[in-house]
């Protein structure tokens, strides 16, 4: 990180410093390659894996006999998955979602060439319990519903004939296997049905496994362990299982290569053996790295590690790849934690994640999850706690491409079942989510233990010795609640900076602070805050500062800033986190997005950006206490609106030394951060009593428009480097609508979406944050809508200026044009927008017969070209309206100004 600022400077004089930049530019990556049933796909290895997920037949509810191969399925829907059974409103909460079973078959060829394959189906997640059929015959049986499983389904394929795939998903409440509690008394919602990727993987007969399909202690398919030398080289020791399942020993020579980020091999090892038929072989190599280039998140360097096995005809038989980094993690008690030798700087700030999205509940597409982790890392945030389940694949690879540290948890939520069975399950989860996530780099702790759960002390010992025989090396650390049965084996605790301070208004005060502090002189541990942010009155009503929807306004989102920065009351947040000793490593706030809830009609609201992943202020908040570096630009934000109801006083956030104010292009003040005397890394620099709506007012009436603005400037050394420019909004003129894909393109193959934000502004873009219109959207080209009227979505009321609408692709490549109208027309209504983005080629392999769609109703085809010209010439007409209106309106101005005083 760049320590002289005044060096930093010269940087900066090339950046943009335009007035409404809120952060200077950047640039990040794009999206690595992601992983199909566990690996990355290593060219002409013998291994081919394609994507399953076009074309499943559904149907929700019960129905007999449909796993038989000759069920009639003609009238069900086609869809494609990720799916997860129904489109739910934003308001959703209070188990309004389906509950029980739902059916999916998928017709599907393999080609007679196949035959001499190992076939599988791999499922990286159904929610609930499911049962998987095969030609009518079952194959498998599932309980869970966040880990994956495979089925080998080569003894019962028909080569060359049509075959057919029957899935029974059931997410109906079920005490037997976790999480375990009923929907309708949890504080998340299940969602369900085939949620997440499924993949048709082929191999050769000897190929390497997958952790997840063999039941093998710390082993099973590719595990990499890294360790760092005194003299800053790298050994990274590497486990591959494989598996010979054809009838005749095999002679077999296994590479174990390592690539740096260029794709150049920096270290490779060859073994040769033998693998007897219907056996396993284990590789065990050692390779080393000199002077690698350390994972960090600010630097989070990946490298490619393949295994490649050539046969005796020198025919390469199987090869996978994943990505790993080279780092090492240690907590050290009092010391706190340490990256790669080195005390970690200062705080581990993030929050927690469901993946529960707007609309689609669970199912949510591998760019989506990836978007997601790019705006975890835009908003500040270096860690992700799970919530309270393992996250999909893609989320993690996210993770670690781009530098955010997590935190992995077994499904489980205040439930306990004292059967057997429900412990045996949860040992079960813990092996699977070890065996599937072992080698991120991103894994930073492992929560074993079911969240906010009495269970017995034997139980809590069994968790930690768990983890650690599935993982049997340095590196690996379980953590769980101070209070918690068994915390006494755990490695690492989660607790609050304070004791007994939720009950109370206890008013931030020395005195307060020291005799509420958590007495860490007592713990000889590191320590961690899971949940930090939330303030409910009571756990029936749920009324909390933290809990602040969008569309409420300024007020609320400033008072939720307020109370994540630095309440005037004892309370877990930025700054009290920054008090904390070493020790403390960090903390992860409850909850990064709102999202809905089984137990409560209310979703909730506390994120820092919504459903859609719009941001609110306090986003900005978090964004602002990253520190200035090569990666992270200065920032600066405003955060007031200028509106008759804003307040007087304007806050500010900002990574710069200081800001000025410009108020009205005359009055200007400066602040420096350090003068607030705060710890946490960049306070909030409040202007007090610099606005008065009146002042706005008169430089209107005064014909001085223009000079009715706020304008932060962010300094560094006394420079400008980074600036804010806010207007009041004026008359609400047009839609302008923006792509917000978070720089990850949108990908032709049936399930990707965007987010499209509508908002209603006047002629000079200024939003207008005061309006409740309704905007309609249509959609021409390779996209679609999702959702309709019957869910609130389209027509869509628009909040806080804005409407948001998700766009799905389509599995053709190509243009995608959206347009938003006021849903009443009128003479006086804003101007229609109209946006036109692409899709690209997936660069996937598919196998499917058929493709599911959207529903008509909600995607405008080339059939309806003549309905888009029409609304092209309506535009046209109403633009010349409004022009001519708007010298009527002169002149009605005129009119009321002279009479005004009378």
């Amino acid at each position: 990180m760049i320590k002289n600022k005044t060096i930093y400077l010269i940087l900066l004089f090339i950046i943009t410093t335009a007035t409404n930049k809120i952060f200077a530019n950047n640039t990040d990556k794009e999206p690595v390659e992601y992983s199909k049933a566990g690996y990355l796909s290593v060219p002409n290895s013998g291994r081919e894996v394609f994507n399953f997920n076009l074309g499943w037949r559904f149907f929700k509810g019960s129905v007999d006999n449909a796993e038989a191969v000759d069920f009639n399925d003609s009238n069900w829907g086609i869809i494609n998955c990720p799916h997860g059974l129904e489109y739910i409103p934003d308001q959703s909460s209070g188990c309004n979602n389906y509950q029980g079973e739902a059916w999916y078959r998928k017709h599907f060829v393999i080609g007679k060439e196949m035959k001499d394959k190992v076939i599988k189906l791999h499922f990286e997640a159904i929610m609930g319990k499911s049962k998987v059929f095969i030609n009518g015959k079952i194959v498998a049986e599932h309980y869970g519903g966040f880990l994956p499983f495979s089925v080998d389904i080569s003894p019962y394929i028909h080569f060359d004939k049509k075959n057919v795939v029957a899935v029974l998903a059931d997410n109906s409440d079920d005490p037997i296997y976790p999480p375990g509690k009923p929907q309708e008394v949890l504080d998340f919602n299940y969602f369900g049905g085939i949620y997440r990727d499924v993949w048709l993987v082929t191999t050769n007969a000897v190929y390497v496994t997958n952790p997840n399909d063999v039941d093998k202690l710390a082993g099973g398919g590719v595990f990499s362990h890294v360790s760092l030398l005194p003299n800053g080289d790298a050994k990274i020791n590497v486990k591959a299982d494989i598996q010979n399942a054809g009838n005749s020993l095999e002679k077999i020579k296994g590479k174990v290569l390592l690539k740096n980020h260029t794709g150049e091999i920096v270290s490779t090892k060859t073994v040769s053996f033998k693998i007897q038929a219907n056996k396993d072989y284990l590789i065990e190599e050692e390779l080393y790295v000199k002077k690698p280039r350390l994972w960090s998140p600010w630097s989070p360097t990946l490298y490619r590690l393949e295994i490649i096995l050539i046969n005796n005809k020198r025919k390469v038989t199987d090869g996978v790849a994943l990505n790993i980094g080279i780092r090492t993690i240690e907590f050290k008690g009092k010391e706190g934690l340490f990256l790669n030798n080195k005390p970690y700087p200062g705080k581990l700030i993030g929050g927690n994640r469901h993946q529960d999205h707007a609309l689609v509940g669970f199912a949510i597409p591998n760019n989506a999850h990836w978007r997601d982790a790019k705006i975890f890392k835009a908003s500040g945030n270096d860690i992700v706690r799970a919530a309270h389940y393992p996250a999909d694949p893609s989320f993690m690879e996210a993770c670690d491409a781009l530098g955010l540290f997590y935190i992995v948890a077994t499904p489980g939520w205040q439930f306990w079942n004292s059967d057997p069975i429900f412990e045996e399950r949860v040992i079960s989860d813990i092996r699977n989510m070890v065996r599937r996530d072992r080698n991120h780099p991103s894994v930073l702790m492992w929560e074993p233990i079911l969240n906010e759960t009495s269970y017995p002390d034997h139980f809590a010992k069994k968790v930690h010795e768990t983890v650690h025989q599935e993982y049997p090396y340095q590196g690996a650390f379980t953590v769980c609640d101070f209070h918690a049965k068994g915390q006494k084996y755990f490695d690492v605790i989660y607790t609050h900076p304070f004791n007994n301070f939720v009950n109370k208004n206890n008013a931030k005060t020395k005195e307060n602070l020291k005799a509420l502090g958590f007495d860490f002189s007592k713990e000889t541990r590191s320590t961690f805050t899971r949940e930090w942010g939330d303030c409910v009155d009571d756990w029936n009503s749920h009324n909390s500062p933290s809990r602040a929807f969008r569309g409420w306004g300024e007020k609320a989102q400033l008072t939720q800033v307020e109370h994540y920065a630095d309440p005037g009351y004892v309370y877990t947040s930025w700054e009290a986190l920054y008090n904390t000793p070493a020790q403390h490593v960090g903390g992860a706030l409850w909850h990064t997005f709102d999202h809905q809830r089984g137990y409560h009609p209310d979703p909730f609201y506390g994120g820092i950006a919504d459903f859609y992943r719009q941001p609110k202020y306090s986003y900005y908040l978090f964004a602002s206490q990253r520190d200035i570096s090569e990666k992270n630009p200065p920032m600066v934000y405003i955060a007031h609106e200028m509106t008759p109801f804003s307040g007087k006083d304007v806050n500010v956030f900002t990574n710069c030394d200081a800001v000025r104010l410009i108020v009205y292009e005359k009055d200007t003040i400066v602040k420096r951060a350090k003068d607030f005397n705060l710890k946490m890394p960049h306070p909030i620099i409040t202007f007090e009593d610099v606005f008065n709506f009146m002042d706005v007012k008169e430089k209107h009436r005064s014909r001085k428009k223009q000079e009715a603005s706020i304008i932060a400037e962010g300094l560094i050394d006394g420079k400008v480097v980074v600036s804010h420019k806010k207007m009041p909004s004026l008359r609400p003129s047009k839609i302008e609508l923006k792509l917000e894909n978070n720089e990850v393109p949108l990908v032709a193959d049936g399930s990707d979406f965007v987010r499209v934000i509508a908002s209603v502004t006047d002629s000079e873009g200024n939003v207008k944050r005061l309006n409740e219109s309704h905007i309609t959207f249509e959609v021409s080209g390779e996209g679609s809508i999702i959702g309709d009227a019957s869910i609130y979505t389209n027509p869509r009321k628009i909040s806080w200026g804005t409407a948001p609408v998700l766009i799905r692709a389509t599995t053709v490549p190509g243009e995608i044009t959206v347009r938003a109208y006021i849903a009443h027309d009128g003479e006086h209504i804003p101007l229609s927008g109209k946006l036109t983005f692409s899709s690209i080629v997936s660069k996937d392999n598919y196998s499917h017969i058929e493709i599911g769609k959207e529903n008509k109703d909600v995607r405008k085809t080339n059939e309806d070209s003549k309905h888009v010209s029409n609304q092209v010439l309506k535009d046209k007409i109403k633009t010349l309206e409004k022009e001519l209106n708007n010298l009527k309106l002169k002149e009605v101005e005129r009119q009321q100004r002279d009479f005004e005083g009378n």
